[in-house]
């Protein structure tokens, strides 16, 4: 065996041959009027291409998910771009849909989501960094929102008595506005930044004169975990009008606070929808790019799966599926926070019907689930990760087999992948997939996408081929007419194995002022760690036992889901003492290094 040392991700990806992105469009059958170019590399998609499809019957459609992950990642968006270019190597037409990856984790431990090896979609700078600017268009719109609240705020404070009336149907100012009255500790509408800035957690604005601002504490969050970014996911539409029409409606409906008599103040109140609509209308078309081998793969949306729904948009699955046999796409983390919003959320909301789950595991996350020594991000895998374990593997199996019986419960046939690494033994291979399909899984297949590009795919990609053709029974998790505990309690059972849940007081009175609201009937977005079936990164392998903790309760009404906040879940990540963006740089020829 050579001695060579594996190119770096970078590496890869700069040395490929990028086809001009109107070839890609031209070969999955799009119209040169509906591309959007950004380049020669990248372009948007117009949405009207879904009405000009419209009679086209739907691809499959495969969703990626994984095991519960060590805090170095399984390799789920590989094996997504793997998969995809393993289909396309078997002779089947095939897009690949993905998240657009937010700067934070780029510059922080995990780097980019761009895939790895010999399954990326490129060019890998663009997508990991700026793409067409999607991210930074949601962080202008939302804190343009910001603004407004505060200064609306600030003035109805500083010119009390008849220039402000008291908020009526009837008993407006002249010009029109309504006193809203809001309640400064009712804000659920913080401040967003594109990048893991731990010191934004909580911080006091309006410091200063009368006319600087309303004085209170705020919050900043990461701009992925900002609500338009997960309507920007879910919006739907049958042409580009349509889409814009449910976005303007969705955003007019986010609620920001709630007045002292407990009316909720919207951004309709605040007369900025149009505005943040305005900022959004470009981001609503999907971005095209390309594989390693050619493929096309759509980027758009990119809502983390701990703390938001984790899945990449609606509107670019739509226009996938009408051009390709199968779509390939990709539901954050592990199917327990991932995969179940990808059905109960993003499906619901759709009307889309996933053909294929395919789980994907590695050795050495199994073996971190039996007991093995802690992983660390940065540090060099102990021993026994890198070594034959058959003892310690057996042990961790438990979390696959509850992996795959979660998927099971929404009725779709479940393809096992094992992303195998070097230090990989054929005993442990061989034993991770008979316990698979001793778990009720389709098939389990060893995959080598990473080292080998598709051609490493292809029995992965002719076991979800057979796996399509296998009766479909899907169906959702719960009614969202249940009550919002109800709907909570039934999620942490049935899919985390807990035995009970535990609500602070203010989760309680959240909850009790949402369904009072009016948003009782919205489906059920967990905020929860990843490492972890439970709340707790800490448990391994398949808990029991255990209460979920509800710290707070969240209504994201325009993206229209309630967002439960377990243990000490954060939606504003930290940096590391030594953080990825150390490795980046330019070289004396301006290409871009240590990219990951």
């Amino acid at each position: 065996m050579s001695s060579k040392p594996f190119p770096s991700d970078i590496d890869i990806a700069q040395a490929a041959d990028i086809k001009p992105i109107s070839s890609v469009a031209e070969g999955m059958g799009l119209l040169e009027e509906e591309l959007i170019p950004y380049g020669t590399q990248k372009a948007k998609v117009h949405l009207d291409v879904i009405s000009r499809l419209r009679d086209r019957e739907n691809g499959k459609y495969v969703v990626v998910t994984a095991i519960t992950p060590t805090p170095l990642g399984e390799g789920k968006t590989t094996t997504a771009v793997g998969l995809t270019q393993g289909l396309g190597q078997i002779g089947e037409s095939s897009i690949v849909c993905l998240r657009q990856p937010s700067m934070g984790p780029t510059f922080s431990i995990k780097g980019g989501a761009a895939g790895g090896g010999y399954s990326q979609v490129i060019p890998m700078e663009d997508f990991n960094l700026h793409l067409t600017g999607d991210i930074h268009a949601i962080t202008a719109a939302h804190n343009l929102c910001a603004a407004a609240l505060d200064t609306r705020m600030m003035h109805e404070r500083n010119y009390p008595g008849d220039r402000w009336k008291q908020r009526t149907q009837s008993d407006e100012r002249p010009d029109g506005l309504p006193r809203l009255d809001i309640d400064p500790h009712s804000i659920t509408w913080n401040r967003v930044v594109d990048a893991n800035d731990r010191s934004l957690r909580d911080i006091t604005i309006g410091q200063g004169r009368k006319a600087d601002g309303f004085l209170r504490e705020a919050s900043y969050d990461i701009t992925v975990a900002s609500e338009i970014m997960a309507i920007l996911a879910l919006v739907t539409g049958q042409s580009y009008a349509d889409a814009l029409k449910d976005m303007r409606a969705r955003i007019g409906r986010i609620v920001v606070a709630y007045s002292h008599t407990g009316e909720p103040v919207t951004t309709e109140d605040l007369g900025v929808a149009g505005a943040m609509t305005v900022l959004m209308k470009e981001a609503i078309n999907p971005t095209l790019m390309q594989t390693l081998e050619g493929q096309p793969a759509f980027v758009h949306a990119g809502p983390f799966a701990n703390i938001a729904t984790g899945t990449n948009s609606v509107v670019a699955d739509q226009v996938a599926l009408k051009l390709a046999d199968y779509v390939v796409t990709e539901a954050g983390f592990g199917s327990d926070i991932g995969m179940e919003k990808f059905f109960d959320i993003k499906c619901r909301a759709s009307g889309l019907t996933p053909d294929v789950v395919v789980l994907v595991s590695t050795i050495r996350a199994l073996k971190m689930h039996g007991g093995g020594s802690k992983v660390v991000a940065g540090w060099d895998l102990p021993r026994e990760y890198v070594e034959e374990n058959l003892g310690l593997l057996e042990a961790g199996l438990s979390n696959l087999k509850a992996h795959i019986g979660i998927a099971r419960k929404f009725g779709v046939p479940v393809v096992c992948a094992v992303n195998v690494f070097p230090t990989d033994t054929q005993a442990e291979i061989d034993m991770v997939r008979n316990a698979a399909i001793e778990a009720g899984a389709a098939d389990a297949v060893a995959s080598y996408h990473v080292v080998r590009g598709g051609e490493g795919a292809e029995d992965l990609a002719r076991a979800v081929v057979k796996a399509g053709q296998q009766p479909n029974e899907f169906r959702l998790l719960y009614d969202v007419e249940l009550s919002i505990k109800e709907k909570i309690e039934l999620i942490a059972r049935e899919v985390y194995g807990a035995d009970g849940v535990s609500y602070e007081a203010k989760a309680n009175q959240q909850i009790q002022a949402y369904e009072d609201g009016g948003f009782g009937n919205l489906p059920i977005c967990m905020a929860k760690t990843h490492l972890s079936l439970s709340h707790d990164p800490t448990l391994k392998g398949a808990p029991k036992g255990f209460t979920l903790p509800i710290r707070e309760v969240r209504a994201s009404a325009g993206a229209g889901f309630i967002y439960p906040l377990v243990g000490n879940m954060m939606t504003m990540p930290g940096l590391p003492a030594i953080p990825a963006f150390m490795r980046i740089d330019i070289d004396e020829d301006g290409k871009t290094v240590g990219l990951s």
